[in-house]
Parts: structure tokens; sequence; C-alpha cells
């Protein structure tokens, strides 16, 4: 099931790609004090709205046993991170919405039911609702039940309990300083995901196709983040101010055609003041978003 709440977290966390099972430890300060990275053979993981996400149970089993032993954590709770693919990210805004969790989240279905292409009353579902003004907005996460079980099942069978599960982008904005107009891409071998924040409040969340993967240009990336950033401004009536990039291991073509269309520097999601460098580290810290975002948020 999924959690975004913020009473009970583990101080382990690992996140799933297509690519690679990224694992992190945090200390009691909430910084990451070391993390391990261990690679998926193509096709093993192919993360999506559907069943049949995980085709190579064994390879992945293996790789998040491996990658979480190497950050020496005695507990087996973790925070299991999951490719922005396989989860759908909405913003809903209402009118009013009951102060009761049940009948709150039977309304939150209701409305997602037209824009999903599955069956919404059985899914996982997770929302934070932020009251203001009069004005009612939801984030919600939504995945069908089964693509949730196939990942919390590898898990189990490495012998982790999965007591929180969040999508890629979600997890990685917990590292970010909302008070500010920001943008923040998230690039990996199939998805570009892009959030505007302000305010302590999520602006806007897109999920998009990367058919590219890895060779993903610059052009692509500013040409994806652009109307984000005009839909932002028009509605909002501020400008960006800040733009974080975190995904991929070289991030300089990104970057400079991020900054040639905003006007902004470009600055990494992931920096030295998230992380401890150790010896036994086998991830670039670019990589690291989703597992930092968890521990620190």
């Amino acid at each position: 099931m999924m959690n975004s709440g913020k009473s009970w977290r583990p101080r382990l966390a690992c996140e799933i790609a297509t690519d690679r099972v990224t694992a992190a430890r945090a200390d009691d300060a909430q910084r990451v004090s070391v993390y391990n990275a261990r690679t998926l053979s193509p096709g093993a993981v192919v993360p999506g709205l559907a069943p049949g996400n995980v085709l190579d149970t064994e390879a992945l089993r293996l790789a998040i046993t491996e990658a979480l032993a190497a950050v020496r954590s005695r507990s087996k709770d973790v925070i299991a991170v999951l490719p922005d693919a396989a989860i759908r990210v909405t913003l809903l805004d209402f009118d009013t919405l009951p102060e009761r969790e049940d009948d709150a989240a039977g309304i939150v279905r209701f409305r997602l039911k037209k824009s999903l292409p599955f069956n919404v009353d059985d899914a996982a579902l997770s929302y934070d609702v932020h009251r203001s003004n009069g004005d009612v907005k939801v984030l919600a996460a939504v995945a069908p039940r089964e693509v949730v079980d196939e990942y919390e099942s590898a898990f189990r069978a490495a012998g982790y309990n999965p007591g929180v599960v969040l999508p890629s982008m979600l997890a990685s904005l917990g590292s970010v300083d909302a008070d500010r107009p920001t943008v923040v891409v998230k690039v990996d071998a199939t998805t570009v995901s892009v959030a505007i924040v302000d305010k302590d409040q999520v602006r806007l969340l897109r999920t998009l196709d990367n058919p590219n993967g890895p060779a993903v240009t610059g052009a692509q990336i500013a040409s994806d983040v652009y109307p984000s950033v005009v839909f932002f401004e028009d509605t909002f009536g501020a400008k960006i101010e800040r733009v974080l990039l975190a995904g991929l291991p070289n991030m300089y073509d990104i970057s400079s055609a991020l900054e040639a269309q905003t006007g902004v520097k470009v600055q990494s999601l992931v920096t030295s003041r998230h992380l401890e460098t150790t010896a036994g580290d086998t991830a670039a810290p670019s990589l690291m978003a989703g597992v930092v975002g968890a521990l620190v948020a």
C-alpha cells in the first residue's frame, strides 16, 4: 500500500529502476550515510500501469538483496521507491472534501475514474490534502494493486518489509525546499518527470515518456519542460527561480539546454549536503534522488 505520510519512516530506502536497484541508509541527522547500487539486466523490470512490470523476479530479488545488504542495516523495514511509469500522480481541485478519510478517498477515486486506464476502485491509492482559503487541493498517487504487489513481493522475497511505497518523483521532492518557484526535472531510462513546487505546495507534476532512454538530448528535455514552465508562470504569475536536475550520471548537456531555455542556473538535486561519501558507495549522486528524498523528507 502506498503511504505518503511522514509520521513514521524507515531509515532505509531502496529504489527500483529499469536498469538498477539503488539502496541507501540515513543516519539520525537525516543525512544519507551509505548507499549502493546493483545493475539490472535489460528487460528484468518494464514499468507501466498494467500487470507484468517484473519479468525476472529472481534477478530483481537478488539485486534488492545485494544492494540492501551493502548498506549494512539491521532493520528490515524499507521505503520502496518505484518507477514513475508504474504509478500515476495527479493534482485535483475540489470545492469541498470530507474530513473523514474513507469518505474523502471515495470521492478522490470517483474523480480519477475517467482519466485512468485501469480499475480505480481496486487500486492502491495515497493522497495528500491541502486546504487553504476555502480551496481544497489533492495530490494523489494511484496504481493498479497488482502492479504494486509485484514490487512489494520482490522486497518480501528478499526478506524486507516495504512499509512505505512511493513513486520516484514524489520521493525525490522530499529533499527540495519548496519555498520559492522551483522546477525539478528527473530523467530516467523510460520517463522524464517534471514537477514545479512553490510556497510548500506541488503546483504541477507531469511524467512523460522518454523513448530515447539515457541517450536523450538536452534539447528534447528542454522541449519537454518548456510547456510546464509557461503554464506555471501564466497561471500563478510568478517566475521560476530555481531548476534542480537528477536522474542520469552525466547531466551537462541537459543542464546547458535548460539554462538556455529558462535563464536560470541549473543545480543538482542531490548534493554533498545530502550524502556522506564512503569507499563502498557505487552510485553517482545524480542517481540517488529517489532514495535521498525518501529518507531526508
